[in-house]
């Protein structure tokens, strides 16, 4: 077990040096608290309860380890059910430090599963909590989230006791390493992937898209075996080995490799930067299936495939002032906060839902098809006919062949589609509605946040 902060092998007391014992709770709430006041960083890491005899009681991660272990030694905290016995039994406190949450998060999980820890029981024991899971049977493997590990045949980080901070660190990593967490079966050898369209990933720079073969196996492996070196705790090592590999390919003239690489240890030196949980930590998802609301779609539509892409739009407005939009885009049926998007409404005055549709739809995709990127499969407006009628409209002022384009209004929950006069109304315990209406309502929430944010820069000044 790595070396804790603050830790040594004690020297041989004596009746000058020997700090006293504590004898009682209150003694140990003292001396702990103290510890933490003056010892404990304001940075991440993790925080560890030890026993008398040493011994590792509980493991838990922070994003401010002063802050949050200090919380431990408030008077709630005795009293509280749910660590009320943690420190009845703790005799000393300690920590890791982690370059970032990301790091932490990986620390903790690494943590419970070798330390075992008595008060991470639950975590260490029960199978219903997410892993990491990293294929090994591919030609390219895919980075997965499950609650069901496969026995063989995979490399397994975790468990983790959050899924949903869990889905933020991989956003995070897959800025730096581009894997590929989608569940096409792709054979290097088969041609018919040449002709595949990559997802919406791959124009964001956060996949190299093996699907399009775009990348030759053994590259991609080789981007695999960096990000399973980061995830065992080897990032300085793995930064030493990078920069050796670049400047090997500059001097041999692989000018693209070589900055290629040079961007990945860019972003991997500076993944503090990007590691707030916060940004990118996404909702837990009990009532919807992704991978059967996204069947349900594709059968329900008569698609060629099964859509990958989601995005949802809708507006807010409040008390006649600042109208704003919000885009939010989903992958796989799960949101993926680092393609979200908000517009302030530039050309419309007053309120004026249809016209402030119009806007956003036309800057978003004139952008989109002005850099080439790849559109989503569904775009979803927040309204009726008449919102629905003004996104049509945005893609023909703009000469832009649209992707599906849906509204879902609300109460009565009917589904519009373009070229359709009659909404299609899908039962209500649909997984398919279920979907749509979690883009919808998640387009919703973050329209209003910005709003609110608007609100109090002006009521504060703030700019």
């Amino acid at each position: 077990m790595p070396t804790m902060n603050g830790m040594s092998e004690p020297d041989e007391p004596t009746s000058e040096t020997a700090s006293p014992e504590p004898k009682t709770q209150g003694d140990f709430f003292l001396r702990a608290a103290e510890k933490v006041r003056t010892k404990f960083p304001t940075t991440p890491g993790c925080y560890l309860f030890l026993d008398q005899a040493g011994r590792v009681l509980y493991v838990g991660k922070a994003k401010n380890l002063k802050v949050r272990a200090s919380s431990y030694f408030l008077k709630a905290a005795a009293q509280d059910q749910r660590t009320e016995q943690l420190v009845k039994e703790a005799y000393d406190i300690d920590f890791m430090d982690a370059e970032s949450e990301v790091d932490a998060l990986l620390m903790e999980a690494r943590l419970v599963k070798d330390v075992q820890p008595k008060f991470n029981r639950d975590l260490r024991d029960d199978k219903s909590f997410p892993y990491l899971q990293i294929t090994t049977y591919e030609d390219f493997p895919r980075v997965e989230i499950t609650r069901e590990p496969r026995d063989t045949a995979a490399k397994l980080y975790g468990p983790f006791a959050n899924v949903g901070q869990l889905r933020g660190a991989v956003q995070v990593l897959q800025r730096v390493f581009q894997f590929r967490n989608c569940s096409l079966d792709i054979e290097e050898n088969d041609e018919k992937w040449r002709w595949f369209r990559p997802c919406l990933l791959a124009s964001i720079k956060q996949c190299t898209a093996p699907c399009n073969l775009r990348i030759g196996k053994e590259e991609y492996r080789k981007d695999i075996t960096r990000l399973r070196k980061f995830l065992d705790g080897q990032g300085k090592s793995l930064l030493k080995e990078m920069r050796a590999e670049m400047e090997e390919a500059s001097k041999n003239l692989r000018f693209e490799q070589a900055a290629r690489l040079r961007d990945e240890l860019k972003m991997l030196a500076s993944i503090h930067d990007r590691g707030d949980l916060e940004k990118h930590e996404q909702p837990e998802v009990f009532y919807v299936d992704p991978k059967k609301g996204l069947a349900g779609l594709q059968k329900i539509f008569k698609l060629p495939e099964t859509p990958r892409t989601i995005e949802g739009v809708d507006i807010a407005h409040l008390g006649g002032t600042e109208t704003v939009a919000s885009l939010v885009q989903f992958i796989d049926g799960l949101p993926f906060k680092p393609g979200y998007r908000r517009f302030k409404i530039r050309e419309v005055d007053g309120i004026d839902d249809y016209a402030s549709i119009h806007e956003v739809v036309s800057r978003r995709f004139k952008r989109l098809s002005d850099e080439g990127d790849v559109f989503p499969d569904i775009l979803l407006i927040d309204g009726g006919k008449g919102q629905l009628k003004k996104a049509v409209e945005a893609f023909e002022a703009q000469g832009i062949t649209p992707p599906l384009l849906l509204s879902l209004a609300k109460k009565e929950e009917l589904v519009y589609r373009m070229g359709k006069v009659e909404p299609i109304k899908i039962s209500r315990h649909a997984f398919a509605l279920r979907l749509l209406q979690y883009v919808r309502d998640e387009s919703h929430r973050f329209a209003q946040h910005y709003h609110h944010l608007l609100r109090r820069k002006k009521t504060l000044g703030e700019k």
